[in-house]
């Protein structure tokens, strides 16, 4: 089966699908924290589902419980 066009992005891609730098992306693969990537040898990849669920992840109601007041 083949899949839609752009599925998979490389970390440009999924940065400017984020809105968010590229070094920061960069960053988060290498510590943690980010969305889920794929590794192929050199190739780095981001499906857009793993994207997706990210940024459902990091929703937020309230920025008290960011900073641990809201607990």
């Amino acid at each position: 089966m083949l899949l839609p066009e752009k599925s998979m992005m490389n970390t440009e891609e999924a940065a400017k699908y984020l809105r968010l730098s590229k070094a920061t992306l960069e960053a988060w693969r290498c510590r943690g924290g980010g969305p889920v990537f794929c590794k192929m040898q050199k190739a780095v990849r981001y499906s857009t589902n793993s994207l997706e669920e990210f940024k459902n992840a990091c929703r937020q109601t309230s920025t008290s419980r960011i900073y641990g007041k809201g607990e």
